[in-house]
């Protein structure tokens, strides 16, 4: 009964990701023109169009369509930097001891007491409009939610018997670590990395929608702020503002429900080497 749970969420995460990444991959294919393509301005829905044009008269299915590939492109780089990154500082801040421990775990914190999202507006207005900055600035401030998941976990592991018993065979500490802890770190990490990628098409959408992205690209938040401040929500041209925000909301939905079938996965283990450790 508990896995028919758990399968549900993920069999439809499943569904709305593969829907997504095929959007991305036959974008070519499935739009009826080139984003660039101009027709008729503010034209309305019909079957040229299916969802109208907007002021300058490009199709707004077609660059919805084409969008997809951005956002998805900005959300798994930026996760795969995050995840990396906050993987990394996790394990090290919790297998470590001493100094370094106190390091990484200061590290940690000065990250937690600073408020990403002004820092994230801040620092995207200082270097630029441009889509490698705005993956490098999500990439390095959106790490700490997993750094401190994975430290809690390596801090269970790190006193399993089997550790101990690695260490007094001399195994040397970077195999016990690459080898033991960071494989039985994986649901988590899986668990994590796809949250990132939710957050970071969020936060990449938000972005946008400020006048902080990339204006040579076309994402779904830049839809959003073309429809904003060239008279999509005032006209209440839905055809315009609707779609793009409800393509946000699916794919963050699509990788939440994945994230929460991991991150129960992820619990399972954890209750799992808890009772192995109390028999042991």
């Amino acid at each position: 009964m508990f896995r028919s749970r758990l399968s549900l969420p993920m069999y439809c995460g499943l569904s709305l990701l593969m829907i997504l990444i095929l959007l991305a991959l036959l974008a070519p294919m499935l739009a009826p023109y080139s984003p660039s393509e101009r027709f008729t301005p503010f034209a309305l829905p019909s079957a040229a169009h299916r969802l109208g044009c907007d002021d300058i008269g490009h199709d707004i299915l077609s660059q919805l369509i084409f969008a997809s590939r951005v956002s998805l492109l900005v959300g798994l780089t930026a996760a795969v930097a995050s995840a990396g990154l906050g993987t990394a500082i996790g394990v090290l801040s919790g297998y470590c001891q001493g100094y370094t421990a106190l390091f990484f775990n200061s590290i940690i914190h000065i990250v937690l007491l600073i408020p990403a999202l002004p820092l994230m507006l801040t620092l995207a207005a200082y270097v630029g409009p441009s889509l490698g900055n705005i993956i490098a600035i999500i990439g390095l401030l959106g790490w700490c939610s997993t750094a401190r998941v994975v430290q809690a976990r390596v801090l269970q592991l790190k006193s399993m018997p089997y550790v101990e018993a690695l260490r007094s065979l001399g195994i040397p500490e970077h195999q016990i670590i690459v080898k033991h802890i960071i494989p039985n770190v994986y649901e988590v990490i899986a668990a994590k990395f796809i949250l990132a990628v939710a957050y970071a098409m969020l936060t990449e959408s938000a972005l946008s929608f400020l006048g902080l992205g990339d204006p040579m690209t076309i994402s779904w938040g830049t839809i959003l702020y073309y429809a904003f401040h060239r008279g999509g929500f005032v006209n209440d041209l839905w055809h315009w503002y609707l779609p793009p925000g409800l393509c946000i909301a699916a794919a963050t939905l699509a990788f939440t429900l994945l994230a929460f079938y991991l991150e129960q996965k992820a619990q399972q283990a954890k209750i799992l080497t808890e009772d192995s450790a109390h028999a042991a």
